[in-house]
């Protein structure tokens, strides 16, 4: 599973993999709920769940109960963009609670931790870097 971190103060978002025992502490959180940075080797960090999606691409929502994938009547974002006022449309979409089948999950920062998240996710030489020719 792979995990983004979104700092709301910086306007910046870290992104990295987590291991097996990472991933099976957060199976059973909900959309909305805050994680300890502990978890995920963040200490003194507080983490929101924003959001997330599968292996097939399907958003997770807030609003649809349990880990199931169900096609829901849409009318509103995430999982649909309605491009007339008042469109609907069924679509399949996550429900709001994580487990095995989710490999995005999305959260923001709500309590920082005493090292920065730019320190913590030092860029490795070279990433980044566009090569002129």
């Amino acid at each position: 599973m792979k995990i983004v971190i979104s700092d709301p103060k910086s306007g910046k978002s870290f992104q990295r993999e987590l291991s097996k025992e990472e991933e099976e502490k957060l199976y059973g959180k909900k959309i909305g709920e805050i994680v300890k940075g502990e978890v995920l080797n963040l200490p003194g960090y507080e983490l929101q769940i924003t959001g997330g999606s599968d292996k097939s691409g399907f958003p997770m929502r807030s609003d649809v109960h349990g880990s199931r994938k169900v096609k829901v009547l849409l009318s509103s974002p995430p999982g649909f963009k309605p491009r007339k006022k008042g469109e609907r449309r069924r679509k399949s979409v996550r429900g709001n609670v994580v487990s095995a089948e989710i490999v995005q999950l999305n959260t923001k920062v709500v309590k920082e931790g005493e090292k920065k998240l730019d320190e913590i996710f030092v860029k490795k030489e070279g990433e980044g870097v566009q090569k002129e020719e």
